[in-house]
């Protein structure tokens, strides 16, 4: 028996010896102990950050460079998987899944909170931005703070604000004064605030989501929409309308949210790394939104596809007289101390 048992680790030594030259690995026992590689990823944190618009839009890019700044500033100790155009979740499926935990971080336009969390609708009130100069102010003043607070009670945690910039008018006829939306079949993100805007106007808004635009548009099931430049100029909307007015009535903004649980169970210096890398892609992303639709401005007017009209002042007046029952019947649900806030702005310029 011992002979035999000799024997047989003699073969067994001789079959692990040709396989390692037959694969031209090292199969040493020292090799099949501990591996600190796979230990490692073992560890990484999974962020799976879902978004609807496409990558090469403001939003798009900033979400890119967020993913390689917290991969550089945990030395790949959390991976930030980025799922765009929607792949993953809609508009609609994006928010509940990310309160279960099924994602971590979603961007949304923040139009899509305020049918459930009313104090959201300060931002959607027509010409509540009167200009870049507002923007900043609430993003990174008092009125963001008051409405990241809201998101506290559904495991939600308000990280940052994110532009993409001013809306304009597109249609296919010319749309210059408040009654020339007259029945105007119009495409909205849905939204109880952007509904009652339009019918105010006369309109007849149509809701639905970011991805079905450029086919409604084409199909003729609406009649114009309003976006921002970028928007327009990437996704091509000019192929499918034949007049823009630029109106700057109202602001596309979006709002980075993370899972609050997941947020509370991250290390401290992991969170610390991830603050200052969406910092860094927020800066990145503000700044690039204004250059982006300046520039894809002028694209659009070289392209010549679209009459593009350029709102006068006393056009922005009317339209701000014909939109005034919009704060009218919002603020009560807004609430007055987000509305002191707003008059404070206006009064402050």
């Amino acid at each position: 028996m011992k002979s035999f048992a000799s024997i047989a680790l003699f073969v067994l030594l001789g079959l692990v010896s040709a396989l390692a030259i037959g694969f031209g690995q090292d199969l040493s026992f020292a090799k099949w102990g501990y591996d600190e590689e796979q230990e490692h990823l073992s560890e990484r944190i999974i962020i799976k950050f879902s978004h609807v618009v496409a990558e090469n839009t403001p939003k798009g890019l900033a979400v890119n460079r967020f993913a390689q700044l917290v991969k550089e500033k945990t030395n790949d100790r959390v991976e930030v998987q980025v799922f765009p155009n929607g792949i993953l979740h809609s508009e609609k499926t994006e928010i509940p899944a990310l309160v279960n935990g099924e994602i971590q971080m979603i961007a949304p336009a923040y139009s899509y909170l305020s049918d459930t969390i009313p104090q959201w609708a300060v931002l959607e009130l027509p010409y509540v931005f009167r200009d870049q100069q507002d923007v900043e102010r609430v993003f990174y003043g008092d009125i963001g703070k008051m409405l990241f607070a809201t998101l506290d009670q559904s495991n939600m945690k308000g990280m940052a604000f994110w532009a993409n910039g001013f809306k304009q008018i597109t249609s296919n006829r010319p749309i210059i004064m408040p009654e020339d939306f007259k029945g105007q079949r119009i495409r909205i993100i849905p939204s109880k605030v952007l509904d009652e805007q339009f019918r105010t106007l006369r309109a007849l808004p149509v809701g639905s989501y970011f991805n079905d635009l450029y086919r409604m548009l084409e199909s003729g099931e609406v009649d114009g929409e309003e976006n921002t430049i970028s928007n327009v100029y990437t996704k091509r909307l000019y192929q499918v309308q034949s007049h823009m007015t630029v109106s700057n009535h109202n602001y596309l903004g979006y709002v980075v949210i993370m899972n609050q649980t997941f947020w509370n169970q991250l290390p401290a210096d992991i969170q610390k790394a991830i603050e200052e890398a969406l910092a860094e892609a927020t800066k990145f992303n503000n700044e690039l939104a204004v250059s982006m639709n300046q520039s894809q401005f002028e694209k659009l007017k070289e392209l010549g596809t679209m009459q593009i009209h350029e709102q006068t002042e006393e056009q922005r007046e009317a339209w701000r007289k014909a939109l005034q029952p919009v704060y009218d019947k919002f603020a009560p649900s807004i609430g007055q101390a987000l509305m002191e806030k707003i008059k404070e702005l206006h009064q402050g310029q």
